[in-house]
């Protein structure tokens, strides 16, 4: 067992290793459950989230959004040099739905770090200029599922509408704090939102 899976986790990889040959196209969420005969896709979700972060797997973007094995080596060369994946606008005033456009970006090395699991969005809104994030400006997100209070998050509200907002978690309450003193924290419960990345990087173009 990988020592930083969890039970669940680890039969979850070992069950794409195994079967990797079975499916004609890497399974979504949905045939993974029910290949698994797993009723949960919201739990689904999070031990393949834990699973991408571990860099065990990776998520599918474009038409056809799967899972598949992270193959030896191919996060460090392949994907590096194709640049991260370029997904669309993400809302910093009302809640926006982010958009796969399946594109990839060079995204200088220094913005990332050791950050493995990275993409790109196309902010949207005004709603953080307090913190400087303009409309227009280019976000780099670091995929995770968790953050600390404070962190700017792209957080995805009710599984439909995805917004740039700073966090703050509650017992019982989840707030998406703007960073603009004309507007106020939109408070949702814990169930309503799921944390998709935290905010690592910025760029800015004038023309």
């Amino acid at each position: 067992m990988h020592a930083t899976l969890t039970r669940r986790q680890q039969e979850i990889y070992d069950f794409l290793v195994l079967n990797e040959h079975r499916f004609a196209h890497p399974p979504t969420l949905a045939e993974l459950c029910d290949a698994m005969n797993l009723s949960s896709r919201g739990s689904m979700h999070k031990q393949v989230q834990a699973l991408i972060e571990a860099g065990l797997v990776e998520p599918m973007n474009g038409r056809r959004r799967g899972i598949r094995l992270t193959q030896p080596g191919e996060a460090d060369t392949a994907e590096e040099s194709r640049g991260l994946p370029f997904l669309g606008k993400i809302a910093a005033g009302r809640p926006l739905e982010a958009v796969t456009d399946d594109q990839r970006m060079q995204i200088p090395e220094w913005i990332t770090g050791q950050s493995r699991n990275c993409y790109v969005l196309t902010v949207s809104g005004d709603s953080m200029i307090e913190e400087g994030i303009l409309d227009g400006d280019l976000v780099v997100i670091e995929q995770t599922s968790t953050a600390r209070n404070g962190d700017i998050v792209v957080a995805l509200v009710d599984e439909a509408e995805a917004t740039l907002k700073r966090i703050e978690q509650k017992p019982g309450e989840v707030i998406l704090h703007p960073a603009n003193s004309s507007l106020q924290p939109m408070h949702y419960s814990p169930d309503q939102v799921r944390i998709q990345g935290k905010l690592i990087g910025q760029l800015r173009t004038y023309h």
